[in-house]
């Protein structure tokens, strides 16, 4: 029984770890967009260029490991506690899928590149459209968190 009780802390501890390293990304991800928010609105930006392409490094990053780490731990939890998060997750994850498509849509239009001033007015249109999907995508993925993880914390052995 001691063993199971150290298995679930180490099991579900681990996803609690990995999930704060993931919101402490999301974090930078927001601080970069806002920057980049700022300096778009400076057409004579010469930093403009390398803003967007850190921006599209750490969406790429956040968005992958949102769907290769975290909610493949979240689902497999779930899983473990078979209280309806199955299907909760298949309720909420093709509306994350639709915001990693803009995601991707906005990273593959960039593409590392500096935009021409004449293109600034499209440029900020496709961040404002960015900040509209990661917003509903934070909302969604705070969602599930609270629903599929946080909800069992009470469940799984504290580290007292």
């Amino acid at each position: 029984m001691l063993e199971n009780c150290r298995t679930a802390k180490e099991r579900w501890g681990g996803v609690h770890q990995l999930i704060d390293r993931w919101l402490k990304e999301r974090q930078e991800l927001l601080v970069h967009y806002c920057d980049l928010s700022d300096t778009a609105r400076d057409t004579a930006s010469e930093n403009l260029g390398k803003k967007l392409e850190r921006l599209c490094q750490i969406l790429v990053d956040y968005t992958s490991a949102g769907h290769f780490e975290i909610y493949e731990q979240l689902i497999q939890e779930a899983r473990e506690f078979d209280d309806g998060g199955i299907e909760l997750a298949g309720r909420i994850y093709p509306r994350i899928s639709e915001t990693t498509e803009v995601v991707l849509d906005f990273n593959e239009r960039i593409d590392g590149k500096r935009p021409a001033e004449s293109e600034m007015d499209d440029l900020m249109a496709e961040l404002s459209r960015l900040g509209e999907a990661l917003e509903t995508r934070f909302e969604l993925e705070d969602f599930l968190i609270e629903h599929l993880h946080n909800v069992h914390a009470d469940k799984v052995p504290s580290s007292a």
